[in-house]
């Protein structure tokens, strides 16, 4: 009779298996972030009249930079040991390990890239990339709570989940559910702030400084909560997804206040391009009146 209303979970990770390949909910979950980026970013293009030829390099500036981000930060924040004493592990996509914060590195220099290419100004790309990673985020944590990982402390309340596949046998904070909650709250905020205020025009910057903050100072208030991911965060006040959200908190209270501030973008005037001027009307000269 213990535990009665807690949620026991016990989910199959595995959509289903084609041979000894398996295909994951946590792998559907990112190739669909990725996919909401590039859709998004095609309607940006198409709303503010940019070139489609823009939106060729979104994927391989935007989506790859953000995996190998991931993919990286993994490896060197968390488990350093491991992969730089074989660093060809790193590749082994299988074993799994992304971290959000090196996904986030990644895709910084990944829309710096864009940005040159396309001529654009970085803040253009910025306040608009952070619609599709509040929804791509809270996917990722949808497919985190389908791997039963990355879950929190013991808890009492009438929503815990008895992670069965990892062992445990007490209802425990369902802390991906948490993080998906306030990143789709996130995601509706941006929604408001590009199609109601136009923001990404009035006020540069403000979107990714209130995206950066809906993010990551939900990841540093929740990592109260959640289980160490790695043994050295046992003894530590604040583990490591806290460290490195800081920064991200910091540099999104810099760009509200920057954008708070700042002219309205133009992006022709950016990219350089001049309007082309007004043709003069033709004046013609009075006809003398026939006597």
């Amino acid at each position: 009779m213990e535990h009665l209303l807690s949620i026991r979970w016990n989910v199959d990770p595995a959509m289903f298996h084609i041979g000894s390949l398996e295909i994951r909910y946590y792998g559907l979950f990112w190739a669909l972030a990725l996919m909401w980026g590039v859709w998004y970013f095609q309607k940006f293009i198409k709303r503010e009249g940019l070139p489609e030829k823009v939106l060729d390099s979104v994927f391989w500036w935007g989506a790859l930079s953000c995996i190998i981000g991931a993919r990286l930060g993994h490896c060197l924040f968390y488990q350093p040991e491991i992969y730089l004493a074989n660093p060809l592990r790193i590749l082994n996509l299988r074993e799994g390990g992304m971290a959000s914060h090196g996904a986030a590195l990644g895709m910084l220099f990944g829309l710096w890239m864009f940005s040159r290419k396309n001529k654009l100004p970085m803040v253009w790309a910025l306040d608009r990339v952070m619609i599709p990673v509040a929804i791509g985020g809270a996917g990722v944590r949808f497919g985190n709570l389908m791997n039963s990982e990355i879950y929190g402390v013991q808890t009492d309340l009438p929503w815990g989940f008895i992670f069965e596949r990892a062992g445990e046998t007490v209802p425990m904070h369902p802390t991906q559910i948490y993080e998906a909650l306030c990143y789709l709250i996130t995601f509706a905020v941006m929604l408001w702030f590009y199609y109601r205020r136009d923001a990404g025009t009035k006020h540069p910057g403000l979107m990714f400084g209130v995206g950066m903050i809906g993010i990551f100072f939900t990841r540093f208030m929740i990592e109260f909560v959640k289980n160490p991911q790695v043994a050295f965060e046992n003894d530590m006040t604040l583990v490591m997804g806290q460290w490195l959200s800081i920064p991200f908190v910091i540099f999104g209270i810099v760009m509200i206040v920057k954008g708070l501030r700042s002219e309205p973008l133009n992006i022709d005037e950016a990219r350089g391009i001049t309007p082309p001027k007004p043709r003069a009307a033709k004046v013609e000269a009075p006809r003398a009146k026939q006597k």
